[in-house]
């Protein structure tokens, strides 16, 4: 049992690697969505943004599946993982300060695709990693916070990809 299971994963990692990554994202955002419909959450700017990056992901897959040049596809993987790192780590750390450093932070007063048409893409992108109070909340949690597994996910989707270079 343990060895077939090995194997699938083999598998799975010579020859559909592109295809497991775009399809994981894919599901890694309606998870997210239909949890948030569920359990009536309300998903911060910051979620949202890290909602985008795992997209990112599933385009950059995406490319990788369709190229002959797989490194491409893969250093757009790295690429967005890593973002997808920064973006979360910077979400945990707010989680985790003060009530009085929480409430200097002022970046997510507002909806995301709000602030995108009021400020422009890039300003918005600012505001919202600078944080504020609705980022901070933990929110539901299974073992780990939302921020929580979504960076784990994001460093193993960066593992698994460099892992999958040296291989190449």
């Amino acid at each position: 049992m343990y060895k077939k299971i090995l194997d699938l994963i083999r598998n799975v990692f010579n020859n559909h690697f592109e295809f497991f990554v775009a399809i994981s994202a894919i599901f890694i955002i309606g998870l997210a969505i239909i949890m948030d419909w569920l359990f009536f959450l309300q998903a911060c700017p910051m979620c949202i943004l890290t909602r985008y990056v795992f997209g990112l992901i599933a385009i950059s897959a995406c490319i990788a599946m369709l190229i002959k040049k797989k490194t491409l596809g893969y250093i757009l993987i790295i690429i967005s993982s890593v973002i997808g790192l920064l973006v979360t780590s910077r979400q945990i750390y707010i989680q985790n300060m003060s009530i009085e450093e929480i409430g200097r932070l002022s970046g997510c007063s507002m909806p995301f695709h709000t602030q995108i048409e009021y400020f422009g893409i890039i300003e918005a992108i600012n505001r919202v990693l600078a944080g504020g109070p609705s980022c901070a909340e933990d929110g539901w949690r299974f073992v780990f916070n939302f921020a929580e597994w979504g960076f784990i996910f994001f460093f193993a989707y960066l593992g698994a990809t460099i892992l999958k270079v040296r291989n190449n």
